[in-house]
């Protein structure tokens, strides 16, 4: 019977010790408070659709920010680029055709068809004077001399339409066509950017670290954007959610360190920092009531750990120690 008891009391002992080794009794500078490992899922999904062709990872696979999950069947999408790159590089033509304004070959050409349509109207115009001059003296009909007459407002009219010609090719494109065609080369170039990004849309990469929760879909399925096809756990970095009292606001600073313990036999002691505390005042959540602060005001605190490892699991209770301003450090 008294060794019985003997080992009742050092168990007991063994007990109490652990748990004031893993959760050290506040001092007069600290105070206790428990939260949980923050909960921080992501949906993965395609932000296009399409076939599934390939699923990458699996469930609790961990994964870097980058890293490629899956991807879906791009021929469709890189036809269309294909397309939109033609296009774009038709219009960049038509614009520097625009702004180099006429070759010195066609101002030359327009030239040469000025000076010929000049020789036509001074043959036309002789041509009708001596018809002219053969009517009076009755010597030809006058239905020579109106043919004469007509033959010389031809070519009286093609001279003045070459003439204008060749103003227009020694002036250029008008400014207004240029402008027009800047403005459908941007356009291009614009469905060219969207279609660019459709097509590395159809690649899914990790946002950020994490483990993966649930493969969703499995290749060949038909997805459309944003059907979830990976849960995401994110893991980095880790925040604790915690609530701390009206009566105990002034203690806790933006900055200022904690520690921060877990129930799990053998766990190690972590690092946190104080990064947010809400301006806003709330009834205690369910999770943390107990019936003397059932109707309390409690202001939310986040935590971000900067030792993390995989002993902290999300929505893991765990006990914080923050040291009162003026000792920590």
């Amino acid at each position: 019977m008294r060794l019985a008891a003997v080992v009742a009391v050092l168990a007991v002992a063994g007990i109490a010790a652990w748990y004031f080794i893993k959760h050290p009794s506040a001092g007069p500078g600290a105070f206790v408070l428990t939260g949980n490992v923050d909960i921080r899922q992501v949906n993965l999904a395609f932000n296009v659709e399409g076939r599934i062709e390939s699923m990458l990872v699996h469930e609790g696979d961990r994964v870097e920010t980058g890293e490629k999950l899956a991807t879906v069947e791009n021929s469709y999408y890189r036809d269309a680029l294909a397309i939109a790159r033609a296009r774009v590089d038709a219009q960049r033509a038509q614009v520097a055709k625009l702004v180099t304004g006429s070759r010195p070959e066609e101002i030359a050409l327009a030239r040469a068809n000025v000076a010929e349509a000049e020789a036509a109207f001074s043959y036309a115009r002789s041509v009708r004077q001596r018809q002219y001059e053969l009517a009076r003296r009755d010597v030809v009909s006058q239905q020579n001399l109106e043919d004469a007459e007509t033959n010389l407002d031809r070519a009286q009219a093609r001279r003045e339409v070459v003439r204008q010609q060749l103003a227009l090719a020694v002036a250029g494109p008008r400014q207004e066509d240029i402008l027009a065609a800047r403005a459908q080369l941007a356009a291009d170039e614009s469905t060219l950017s969207l279609i660019e990004r459709r097509v590395a849309d159809t690649v899914l990469v990790a946002p950020s670290p994490g483990t993966i929760l649930t493969r969703v879909l499995e290749p060949g399925a038909v997805v459309l954007p944003n059907s979830a096809v990976y849960a995401l756990a994110v893991t980095d970095p880790v925040w604790i959610r915690t609530y701390v009292p009206e009566t105990a606001l002034g203690k806790v600073k933006p900055g200022m360190p904690v520690t921060v313990s877990t129930d799990t036999p053998g766990s190690r002691t972590y690092t946190a920092q104080v990064g947010f505390v809400s301006p806003t005042a709330e009834f205690t959540p369910r999770a943390v009531e107990t019936p003397e602060l059932r109707s309390s005001l409690v202001y939310r605190v986040r935590l971000i750990v900067q030792d993390a490892d995989d002993g902290l699991r999300q929505g893991m209770p765990v006990t914080i120690s923050l040291d009162a301003p003026g000792k920590a450090g």
